[in-house]
């Protein structure tokens, strides 16, 4: 008899309003998570897809340890369209590989109630098609920023460059079922989301 796969809830948002945090709300609930952006640390420093993204963008995104500085990558990326599209085309079919891989481990793992995406370009990869549950993390600007520069990330002009390439917040939380609101602390954080994902389970 065949297992039936284990659903999957999607997190959007904007950058900044804390998507990985409530990602890991939902682990702590019995969830697998999926964390795109560590899976794309690690694909960016193999040894051909550094190769071709320095020939795309410039030696200067090589650090002094010989890796690839995230930071020269995003600036030298995101200029325009183009180049964005560019660095998605090189970095994205390992990405999504690597998603597959981790979304069939975890739906033959038992204990794993759910599976988690948290993926910054869900929306915009058409993934949310896979997702049984999307969930909006809703911050304020404001606090988007303030968050994001405490953890080193970006700054104000830095979101605006990252919003301009992403699909907009307004369209993101049309397509969601719940929309969980971030700008009032963890423990209001965790709260909204223990409840959507008794509801979740529940309805599963």
């Amino acid at each position: 008899m065949k297992k039936a796969r284990k659903k999957i809830i999607g997190i959007l948002g904007g950058p900044g309003c804390g998507k990985s945090t409530a990602a890991g709300v939902l682990g702590k609930l019995g969830c697998g998570v999926i964390d795109a952006d560590r899976i794309a640390h690690e694909v960016i420093e193999k040894a051909g897809i550094k190769k071709e993204l320095q020939r795309c963008f410039g030696s200067g995104i090589i650090n002094k340890k010989g890796k690839i500085d995230r930071g020269k990558l995003a600036e030298a990326a995101f200029k325009n369209r183009r180049q964005v599209a560019q660095l998605n085309r090189i970095i994205h079919p390992a990405v999504l590989f690597r998603i597959e891989q981790l979304i069939g481990k975890f739906n033959r793992r038992r204990g794993i109630k759910a599976i988690v995406l948290d993926v910054p370009l869900l929306a915009e990869i058409g993934w949310t098609k896979r997702c049984d549950k999307l969930i909006f993390v809703s911050c304020s600007r404001k606090n988007r920023v303030k968050r994001a520069e405490k953890n080193g990330l970006f700054d104000g002009n830095k979101l605006k460059i990252l919003e301009k390439f992403q699909i907009s917040l307004d369209r993101k939380k049309k397509i969601t079922e719940n929309t969980i609101d971030n700008n009032a602390g963890l423990a209001n954080l965790k709260r909204q989301i223990a409840e959507i994902f008794s509801k979740f389970m529940e309805n599963g």
